[in-house]
């Protein structure tokens, strides 16, 4: 797998192409990410790298999170140096808000270095991952996209209603995993194999076709996706509306 980018989603817009077609996008703020660890098959038993988006202030961070980041004198630290043990290496940076794992060849990565938007410059298609967006305690026609009872005479005030949920005498119970109200949304949700439109190297922008999960101003991980086949990729000059 390649690496990918933590972001934030921006919003949505439209563009158009040379062509007069009009392509609705998602303006995604990408990085800059740092590399806060280099997880090798010696010490963590896999590779991997783990990125940071977004400073926290320095108030707000626990000794934990700074002690993830930067050298912070301790006990432990002084304990581990005397014992000749080789301690991680730091990226001497701010605690960060949002941190995640990419589990890829860490060949030519170190900790501390700074990675933005120029990784996808090879790449057509991406994986977005994000929380959806939560919509509360919903019924059945919201959360499952049920008809409903019908609109004739003998249906009172039960339009909206699941109907019967039991099997009779045998089993006589509801059947585990029966589609019911309940919590809609909140959750992880991936959207594969989504087109890049444009990327914009200078404010770390990437425009991505379609929608993207979750509100404006969440978090998202982008990557690079291994799903057949690739969109086609974007050509000539792209105009916003």
């Amino acid at each position: 797998m390649s690496v990918g980018l933590l972001g934030r989603k921006i919003g949505m817009t439209q563009v158009y192409e040379s062509k007069g077609k009009v392509v609705p996008v998602t303006v995604v703020e990408l990085g800059p990410c740092v590399v806060l660890q280099v997880k090798t098959d010696d010490n963590d038993g896999y590779q991997a790298l783990q990125l940071g988006f977004d400073d926290k202030k320095r108030s707000a961070a626990s000794r934990s999170e700074r002690g993830h980041v930067a050298k912070i004198d301790s006990k432990r630290q002084k304990s581990k140096a005397a014992s000749g043990q080789e301690l991680r290496p730091k990226a001497n940076c701010e605690a960060k808000k949002f941190i995640r794992e990419f589990v890829t060849s860490v060949e030519g990565y170190e900790v501390g270095q700074t990675l933005d938007v120029s990784v996808f410059d090879e790449v057509t298609a991406v994986d977005v991952v994000s929380v959806s967006k939560g919509r509360g305690y919903t019924g059945t026609m919201k959360r499952h996209n049920f008809a409903g009872q019908r609109a004739s005479h003998g249906v009172k005030k039960c339009h909206r209603h699941m109907g019967g949920t039991g099997c009779s005498a045998y089993p006589s119970r509801v059947m585990k995993g029966k589609r019911m109200p309940g919590q809609y949304g909140a959750k992880r949700v991936t959207v594969r194999n989504i087109a890049i439109v444009k990327v914009d190297k200078e404010n770390n922008l990437m425009l991505i076709k379609g929608g993207v999960p979750g509100p404006n101003g969440c978090y998202v991980t982008v990557k690079p996706t291994n799903k057949l086949p690739r969109p086609r990729k974007f050509e000539g000059e792209l105009v916003a509306n």
